[in-house]
């Protein structure tokens, strides 16, 4: 039989740039920085390093408003550093997806810079633009909403006396990319990366590049969609059938390159249209699954969750699980400070069937750290939430100010926590808790959940059913107890507050917090986990 896709069993680590390593001692993040920890992610036992925007860009949105594709911003560094971060990664044996913005760019970018200049000019039609309602065509266009609800998708340019969309902030106008001159030049640019070696790409926000070209209203809707408000149903401006068919049309050009290139879709919705994004082996290889960023700490609704994506996304499709990222909460903090808790939620995510991804500083429990609202550099938090009260913001489970998440990487417990020299002061505020939560102290504490992260992702390459074999979820278990098999490989979790006796055991590959395997049975007590190795029967 042939060998499976790497990335069908792949491990992803993703990297914010900004806050990673900062290199020259400017206070900011920077490719050479990562380049110089590399050795950190690949010790850790990652297979795939996500990078996060560092293409040119004013750096309002950090990155994801993009002024040049073909560029790096001259913060992070040049090109020839691009090239050797992709050689860099290569030559440990590791694999590399850039983070690619295809919705929109930035308002400065050349492209809008003449697409505003007039009704005329040759890229006049390479963003969305539409004449407004009522008098004097001063009212948007239709009722289509920006991503935060808050506030319309429609900006008006004086310049054309038009509207021009932005699903997003109002400085990330939306291409047009039924304009195929728009398509071949973003799907050179594609070509550019890939020429230089990069395995893949993250695609931000895919599932809302193609819109209804009739620019039809959405329907009204009010709910709560995955703990945020929403206006209307987006059926007219979230993953249409021609959004479907460009994914086919994006894997197309990456089918051009030896080497499996991968695509991971950050796509919302139900199972059905997650699944259509992959096709028939011809859209996209990956897509997020989002679920977990917003779990239940509860044994049922992990069983639930794990049953309905193995069965929404049966092999050789992959599920892809995710705990925290740039966007949302950091794990510790979801668990109120536990580090119990996350222990067993590292358990759960780097052994159930699918492609987990590792937010940079998960694997030492860097947890949000306080900034004030009102300070925020944050575009969103800045902007859209920019008249909540401190006190309402502090008390969101959902972090409304995505600077604390962002904050700088935590090295050691010398000055700014080895991000950046002594005396600098970096871009955000290094947490104050990196005196004791850090790489380098925590490397050499046994018990630390670095080191639990190390062993697990070691256990996850030494056996080949953590990697491509099937789950069957355990029944007949405790209620707060999580149990599956992994052909050979069995995982428990006592989710509970209460020890549990299960009638499973086996060699012990990792346990954390406290468990007792003994003749015919194991002992979980509260927040605890373990992965034994029984010898069974394969399962097919």
């Amino acid at each position: 039989m042939s060998e499976s896709p790497w990335w069908q069993s792949t491990t992803i680590y993703q990297v914010y740039p900004r806050s990673y390593q900062d290199s020259n001692g400017d206070g900011i993040g920077d490719l050479p920085g990562i380049i110089g920890r590399l050795d950190h992610i690949q010790d850790l036992g990652i297979e795939t390093v996500w990078v996060s925007p560092f293409f040119a860009s004013p750096q309002l949105d950090f990155g994801y408003d993009v002024t040049d594709y073909e560029a790096v911003a001259q913060e992070y560094g040049t090109l020839d550093d691009a090239v050797r971060l992709i050689d860099e990664v290569h030559a440990r044996g590791m694999r590399v997806m850039f983070d690619l913005v295809l919705n929109h760019t930035s308002d400065q970018h050349p492209w809008f810079q003449r697409s505003r200049s007039s009704r005329t000019n040759p890229k006049a039609d390479w963003y969305i633009w539409a004449d407004g309602r009522g008098k004097h065509g001063r009212r948007p266009p239709n009722n289509w909403k920006s991503a935060m609800e808050f506030t319309s998708a429609w900006q008006y340019s004086p310049i054309r006396k038009q509207w021009y969309m932005c699903s997003f902030l109002p400085f990330q106008p939306d291409l047009n990319w039924r304009n195929p001159e728009v398509k071949e030049a973003m799907f050179n640019s594609v070509r550019f990366w890939l020429d230089k070696g990069v395995d893949g790409f993250r695609l931000d926000i895919f599932g809302q590049i193609m819109k209804d070209a009739a620019l039809t209203n959405n329907p009204v809707r009010p709910r709560v969609y995955n703990g945020f408000p929403r206006m209307t149903e987006r059926v007219h401006t979230e993953n249409t059938a021609d959004n479907v068919q460009l994914a086919k049309d994006l894997r197309a050009v990456c089918d051009e390159y030896p080497g499996d290139r991968v695509l991971l879709g950050e796509v919302f919705g139900p199972p059905s249209v997650l699944r259509s994004f992959l096709g028939d082996d011809d859209g996209l290889q990956l897509v997020f699954l989002f679920d977990f960023l917003t779990y239940k700490y509860d044994a049922e609704w992990f069983a639930r969750t794990i049953a309905e994506f193995d069965r929404n996304f049966p092999a050789p499709q992959q599920p892809t699980y995710v705990l925290e990222n740039h966007d949302r909460s950091r794990t510790i903090d979801r668990v109120g400070g536990d580090p119990a808790k996350a222990r067993v939620l590292a358990v759960i995510l780097l052994t159930v069937r699918g492609v987990p991804t590792i937010y940079m500083g998960q694997e030492i429990g860097m947890s949000n750290t306080p900034l004030r609202f009102k300070d925020a550099l944050d575009p969103i938090a800045s902007s859209v939430f920019r008249r909540v009260p401190q006190f309402v913001a502090d008390r969101m489970s959902e972090r409304l100010n995505r600077d604390e998440m962002r904050t700088p990487m935590q090295w050691d417990s010398s000055a700014n926590a080895g991000f950046s020299p002594a005396g600098v002061q970096p871009w955000l505020p290094v947490n104050p808790d990196y005196v004791r939560v850090n790489v380098a102290d925590e490397a050499a504490q046994p018990g630390s959940i670095l080191n639990l992260y190390r062993q697990l992702l070691r256990v996850r390459r030494e056996h080949q059913s953590l990697r491509t074999g099937s789950l069957a979820l355990l029944g007949a278990l405790p209620p707060d107890v999580l149990g599956y098999r992994r052909n050979d490989i069995l995982v428990l979790a006592n989710l509970g507050e209460q020890p549990a006796v299960v009638r499973y055991t086996g060699e012990v590959l990792v346990e954390t917090g406290q468990v007792a395997v003994g003749s015919g049975r194991t002992t979980l007590f509260p927040d605890s986990a373990v992965v034994l190795r029984t010898v069974v029967p394969r399962m097919a």
